[in-house]
């Protein structure tokens, strides 16, 4: 198991899964905008300004997920003292972030035609910019705070204090009254939504699952070298 995690180890791995989601990307890439932008009807009452969906709940879901598992990782570091779990929420904190703000952006955007303003400021919406306040604070830290061990501590402690806004955003439907309708896909019960509009959903957040893969894996190869050449340089 040790030897797994050493570094020849994980370079091997990493290039091994970059050329495979390479190899497959952009074949998926175009068949989910095929969905998204052809084959998907457009909306009955916001007719194809439904389609700003398949881009942004896929952005808002990556969002959340990227906080909750650095929000994870962190209470596990704090208790194994894991080097890898901190690089591994550190390459994790800059994707979560564009998703947010993705999210933000294009639920702007849809907004406007929608409910006519491209800002409000209802218990989700506020929310997810708070979500996206937590990112900065712990990317921030990470990069200007100099010593790495301090970083590492006030970082995990901002993610954990942060991961009780991910419930907040949640349930911000079902607890107050706000402009965002309740989930429409439900893995326990049945979705409200028609499957000609689940599938290019599903297929635009498999594709940007893996183009997080990517991303992520070269900044965590990238914090590798750099923390291998930061150790070089002391001897």
């Amino acid at each position: 198991m040790i030897k797994f995690f050493n570094n020849s180890n994980i370079f091997f791995w990493i290039e091994k899964f970059t050329n495979f989601i390479n190899s497959i990307f952009f074949v998926l890439l175009i068949v989910a905008i095929s969905f998204a932008l052809i084959f998907s009807p457009p909306d009955y009452l916001q007719g194809d300004s439904v389609r700003i969906m398949y881009v942004h709940v896929p952005a808002a879901w990556i969002g959340l997920a990227s906080f909750t598992l650095i929000a994870f990782l962190s209470i596990l570091n704090f208790i194994f003292k894991i080097k890898n779990l901190f690089l591994i929420s550190k390459s994790i904190a800059p994707i979560g972030l564009m998703f947010t703000c993705l999210a933000i952006v294009t639920g702007a955007l849809w907004g406007q035609p929608t409910w006519g303003t491209f800002w409000a400021w209802d218990a989700r919406i506020t929310s997810m910019l708070i979500l996206g306040i937590f990112y900065l604070l712990f990317i921030f830290v990470n990069k200007y705070v100099l010593d790495q061990h301090r970083a590492n501590k006030i970082s995990s402690l901002i993610a954990i204090l942060g991961a009780v806004n991910i419930p907040i955003i949640k349930y911000s439907v079902e607890w107050w009254n706000t402009l965002h309708q309740p989930a429409s896909i439900k893995i326990a019960g049945a979705s409200t939504i028609h499957s000609s509009m689940i599938v290019p959903l599903l297929l635009m957040f498999f594709v940007l699952i893996l183009y997080c893969a990517l991303i992520f894996l070269m900044k965590y190869k990238t914090e590798i070298i750099r923390i291998k050449k930061k150790n070089l340089k002391r001897l």
